[in-house]
């Protein structure tokens, strides 16, 4: 036990060090800034003068196809039965949240769920911590009293987070009728839970009544999911580039740091948190395998 708890403590120790071996450069590279963070993205052209094209989106576009090529060098053109190191590092990811997610959404379901959920973590934890790679909100225009920057945290973004939460409620909608059927839907939400047997058929009836009002107000819950997950992941993202923006503006070297590493808690938080929350709304109705 002595030897297990020696070997964890220099496991935690050794991961701190190389946290803020990587963290630090980021501090000495960004610029010491001054202000707030625009509330929305700043849009920089327009494509055929009628779609608007933002700095948020541009992140978005950039993170997108390094993630894409990023797995795609670490698999490789095509999976080995003996895995290399990419390939092992990215099948131990999927095994572990493969492990995280199966009992909530049940065995029968996650085969089908899983590359949903899969996306949404890796993508949202690289969105997440995309405000603080070196020059994201360093190089822009300035106009005036105001510096319009070229990159801005996808999920900085109000319209971002908004298109997540779109995904995850249709993706809910999709899973839900399919494999759990419109008319288990329709009995959870509004059924009536009694026993017939066991109650006179008036307090049945009456009881049918108040599971049709819970019902409807079950269903404005459901759709209050879209601004919830939504401003949820958005307030945190927004609120710590705030954060680290004020640091910053105090003192450009070594003491934004500690808020670095705060900051990358947090996205990782957030990013278990939104896929944990769409995986729970999907289970809910599906997790109903037998052994």
């Amino acid at each position: 036990m002595d030897y297990m708890a020696c070997v964890l403590r220099w496991r935690f120790f050794l991961s701190v060090c190389l946290l803020t071996a990587v963290v630090l450069p980021l501090a000495y590279f960004c610029p010491v800034i001054t202000g707030h963070v625009s509330k929305g993205a700043y849009e920089l052209f327009r494509v055929a003068k009628r779609i608007p094209v933002t700095n948020a989106m541009i992140t978005n576009w950039i993170l997108a196809i390094i993630i894409i090529l990023g797995v795609r060098f670490a698999i490789g053109k095509k999976p080995r039965v003996v895995p290399g190191r990419g390939q092992a590092v990215v099948e131990m990811i999927m095994e572990k949240l493969q492990d995280l997610f199966e009992p909530i959404v049940g065995k029968r379901v996650m085969p089908h769920v899983f590359p949903l959920l899969l996306t949404f973590f890796v993508y949202i934890l690289v969105q997440n911590l995309s405000g603080l790679f070196p020059g994201v909100g360093a190089f822009g225009l300035r106009s005036g009293d105001h510096f319009y920057y070229f990159f801005r945290p996808t999920n900085a973004d109000l319209n971002a987070t908004l298109g997540l939460a779109l995904v995850s409620f249709f993706g809910w909608f999709y899973f839900v009728l399919r494999y759990a059927g419109p008319k288990e839907f329709f009995h959870d939400t509004f059924g009536n839970k009694a026993d017939r047997k066991e109650l006179p058929g008036l307090i049945y009836l009456s009881l049918g009544l108040v599971f049709i009002g819970v019902g409807l107000v079950d269903v404005v819950s459901m759709l209050f999911r879209v601004v919830s997950l939504s401003f949820r992941l958005y307030g945190n993202v927004f609120g710590g580039e705030n954060l680290i923006t004020e640091m910053l503006g105090l003192m450009g070297y070594l003491f934004p740091v500690p808020f670095y590493l705060l900051e990358v808690l947090i996205g990782l938080i957030q990013a278990v948190v939104f896929t944990m929350l769409t995986a729970v709304y999907i289970g809910l109705l599906t997790n109903h395998d037998t052994e």
